[in-house]
């Protein structure tokens, strides 16, 4: 049986808008025709899973058909249980999208070993940056690997083994730019730099992610998303350029659509 693409959006540090992209990022595929699973692995704050609740009754309140995803939440107790939840939601999905705790988590560490695209959201800081490399003080040339980096290193050097002996998907490791700012010429240089350098020793993709926009937390109690054309009423310049920005995003993640899903979103366009 096929196994669906597990999309995992992970960083132990929160605020980097991991769950707005995880959620855009899911009903985009949906609007490209995907059968897509989430599961927010958040129990306390269910950021992700509140979302698509809030959608669902957007749906109910306007009486109209949204595209979006089946999402559970899980807690606990073991890697085990987590294991068997995936393995019960997977038949029939395209794709698997987790978001995971802004926090050191042995779940949230568990799918990201398992991801077959682990996207990992930075806002422009070295305070961010810290996450996956340390740098120099004085240079800001990368010294070492942070634990996380280390960790899926390490993941990726294991599923490239298997990737050759059983068969498996490569990991494809994404780090996505959020909120990046405009002002700071030299911080972003420099962070520019130091992601590049580390990139070449780890083997991570860097694509831009979203910028701050206030229309994102807007959005959040109708469970809407940019890509919901219709149901936002009049947007304003700003907002056109997001969508764009959101959909450059999808892209440059490069998951490669099911033919069925190809067919379904080439009737929605003629529709």
């Amino acid at each position: 049986m096929t196994q669906p693409h597990k999309i995992v959006f992970a960083n132990e540090k929160g605020g980097t808008g991991k769950s707005t992209t995880a959620v855009h990022v899911a009903v985009a595929l949906a609007y490209q025709g995907a059968n897509v699973g989430a599961i927010d692995l958040d129990p306390r704050q269910r950021t992700f899973y509140r979302y698509f609740e809030n959608r669902l009754d957007t749906e109910k309140r306007r009486n109209v058909e949204l595209p979006g995803a089946s999402v559970g939440v899980f807690g606990g107790p073991s890697v085990e249980a987590l294991d068997e939840m995936i393995a019960e939601i997977s038949p029939g999905l395209d794709f698997l999208v987790f978001d995971t705790p802004g926090r050191d988590d042995k779940y949230a560490r568990h799918v990201a070993t398992q991801a077959d695209t682990l996207v990992t959201p930075l806002n422009d800081s070295f305070v961010d940056f810290d996450l996956i490399g340390q740098v120099d003080a004085e240079t800001f040339k990368v010294k070492k690997l942070s634990f996380y980096a280390e960790l899926i290193w390490d993941a990726r050097k294991k599923r490239g083994m298997a990737t050759v002996n059983e068969g498996k998907r490569e990991m494809d490791w994404v780090v996505l730019r959020n909120r990046v700012q405009h002002i700071e010429a030299r911080n972003m240089r420099r962070i520019d730099e130091a992601l590049a350098e580390l990139s070449r020793r780890v083997g991570f993709r860097v694509t831009p992610g979203l910028s701050e926009r206030v229309i994102y937390r807007e959005l959040f109690p109708s469970g809407l998303t940019l890509l919901d054309k219709g149901h936002l009423g009049d947007l304003a310049t700003s907002h056109l350029v997001a969508r764009q920005e959101l959909r450059a995003l999808v892209k440059g993640l490069n998951l490669r659509m099911p033919e069925k899903a190809d067919g379904k979103a080439a009737e929605a366009r003629a529709a």
